[in-house]
C-alpha cells in the first residue's frame, strides 16, 4: 500500500496492513543531524545567498526534494506543508512582518504587545492589519505538488495560530486579563486576526485542495495539567474561531487535523462537535492525555496522531523501549492511529536511532 493510500485509509477507518507513520517536523538542528545519518546533502548557499531572499527562493526546488527525500527515507507516509512557514510567500511592499505585534520586540511571552493598554475598539480598527493580497502561494503550491507526485499524503494550509498571535498583540497575561476587563477589544482583535486566516486559507485551498489529504492547523492552549484559560473563556474566545477555520477546511472537502499540546481533554468533545477528524500530538505525559483514556473516551470519533513521548522516552529511552511503546499504542488505538512523536518538532536530544526505531515499529 502506497504512502498516501495508507494515510487516507487510516482516516477513513479502512483496513490497513501496517500503521501509518509521520516523523513530524524536526527542528532545523535536528534535521541537520538526521540528514547526515541518512546521507542527504543539504543545499549549499553562499554567505551572500543566505542574505539574498530571491537567491534563496531559487534554491527552493532543491530544498523541496530534500524534504521529500527525508520523509521517504524515514518511512514517513505524509508531510506537512504550510504557506505560513514559507518565508518567500509573504511579500509586504514595505517589508513588514505578517503580524506586527510589538513596538519594542518581545523578550518573553508576557511582553506587552501594541494592544496591551488598549481600551478602545477604534484603536483596533485603525491598525494596519495584514492584507491577504500580500501572500503569494506559488512556492508553497510547488512544494505541495512535488510531495504529492512522490506519493506522500500532504497535510497543509495556514497554521492559523490565532491564540498565539493574540497573545503577542496583548502580551499573554494581558490577553487573559482583558478577556474579562475589555471583552470588546479582545473580540475586535480576534475578528481581524481570524478574518485574515479564513480568507488566506480559502484562497490557498482553492489552489491546492486536489493535492491535499487534510487541512492542518494548531493552537497550543493546554498546559501539562489543564487548559491555560477557563472553560467558559475557551467557549467564548477560542471556540468560535476554531469553528470558522474548520469551516474553510470542510468547504474545501478536506479532512481536518487539529494540533494542541498539553492537557486539552476537557475540550476534546467541543473539538469533535466542531468537526475535527484528527487530533495531534497527544502529549503523552500531560494529565488525562494517556492513550487508554483517549481511546476509551473518543476512539469512536477521532483518528489519533502522535503519542510517542518526546519528554522522556524518545530523548532518553533505548530503541527497544521505543519499539515496545509504539506497539503498545498500536494495540490501544487499533487502526485509527498515525504513529508520530508527541510533539512534531523533535529536538536534537532525540537520537536518530530512536526516531528510526519509532518508524520501524510502526511498520511491523
Amino acid at each position: 500500500m502506497q504512502h498516501r493510500e495508507l494515510i487516507e485509509n487510516t482516516l477513513e477507518r479502512k483496513p490497513i496492513p501496517t500503521n501509518a507513520f509521520w516523523i513530524g517536523h524536526p527542528a532545523d538542528e535536528t534535521k541537520k543531524l538526521y540528514y547526515k545519518e541518512l546521507g542527504i546533502k543539504e543545499a549549499e548557499l553562499s554567505e551572500l545567498e543566505k542574505h539574498n531572499r530571491e537567491a534563496s527562493v531559487l534554491k527552493s526546488s532543491d530544498a523541496d526534494e530534500k524534504e521529500v527525500e527525508f520523509s521517504l527515507k524515514t518511512g514517513s507516509d505524509m508531510t506537512w506543508i504550510s504557506p505560513e512557514l514559507d518565508l518567500s510567500c509573504w511579500k509586504h511592499p514595505e517589508g513588514k512582518p505578517m503580524w506586527d505585534c510589538f513596538e519594542k520586540g518581545r523578550a518573553s511571552l508576557g511582553s506587552a504587545g501594541i494592544f496591551a493598554e488598549c481600551e478602545d475598539v477604534q484603536e483596533v480598527e485603525a491598525f494596519d492589519w495584514p492584507n491577504p493580497d500580500y501572500l503569494d502561494f506559488s512556492s508553497t503550491l510547488k512544494r505541495v505538488k512535488y510531495a504529492y507526485d512522490q506519493g506522500l499524503a500532504v497535510f497543509g494550509g495556514m497554521w492559523c495560530p490565532f491564540f498565539h498571535t493574540l497573545s503577542d498583540f496583548f502580551g499573554m497575561e494581558n490577553y487573559f486579563v482583558k478577556m474579562h476587563t475589555d471583552k470588546e477589544v479582545v473580540h475586535a482583535v480576534t475578528s481581524h486576526v481570524v478574518d485574515f486566516y479564513v480568507e488566506t486559507n480559502t484562497r490557498f485551498f482553492n489552489l491546492a485542495k486536489e493535492y491535499l489529504t487534510a487541512g492542518f492547523f494548531g493552537n497550543d492552549f493546554g498546559t501539562q495539567l489543564d487548559l491555560m484559560i477557563g472553560f467558559n473563556d475557551f467557549d467564548e474566545f477560542l471556540l468560535p474561531s476554531i469553528n470558522r477555520i474548520i469551516g474553510t477546511i470542510k468547504k474545501a472537502g478536506l479532512k481536518t487535523a487539529f494540533h494542541s499540546c498539553g492537557s486539552i481533554n476537557r475540550v476534546i468533545p467541543r473539538l469533535i462537535d466542531a468537526g475535527i477528524d484528527v487530533l495531534h500530538p497527544l502529549q503523552a505525559r500531560a494529565k488525562n492525555m494517556d492513550a487508554k483514556n483517549l481511546e476509551t473516551q473518543y476512539g469512536k470519533d477521532l483518528i489519533f496522531m502522535g503519542g510517542v513521548d518526546t519528554q522522556q522516552l524518545l530523548p532518553f529511552g533505548k530503541k527497544e523501549q521505543v519499539r515496545e511503546e509504539v506497539l503498545r499504542l498500536r494495540d490501544i488505538f487499533k487502526g485509527h492511529f498515525i504513529v508520530s512523536p508527541s510533539h512534531e518538532a523533535l529536538l536534537p536530544d532525540v537520537p536518530f536511532e530512536n526516531a528510526m526505531a519509532m518508524s520501524k515499529a510502526a511498520k511491523e
